[in-house]
């Protein structure tokens, strides 16, 4: 994957769900601004389809200067 620049909605919604695909692939479901929001989503998304499996994803994106790399740290939540 190439590396971008992170935009202010990426800082705005670090909360993440993910969908896991087959052969280690993941597809992002939805984006959050609150942990709670996303965990509601997901209970909801566990109701409607339970034999697929999602992941609360906290994205954290830190840039150290204008001319750095973005570095992202994923952390999944298991509720």
């Amino acid at each position: 994957m190439i590396p971008k620049e992170p935009t202010y909605r990426d800082r705005l919604q670090p909360w993440h769900l993910i969908r896991h695909l087959p052969n280690c692939q993941r597809l992002t479901v939805a984006r959050f601004a609150r942990r709670r929001d996303a965990e509601s989503y997901l209970n909801a998304l566990r109701r409607l389809m339970p034999a697929v499996p999602h992941t609360i994803v906290f994205v954290a994106v830190s840039v150290l200067d204008e001319n750095s790399v973005p570095i992202s740290m994923e952390l999944a939540i298991e509720v």
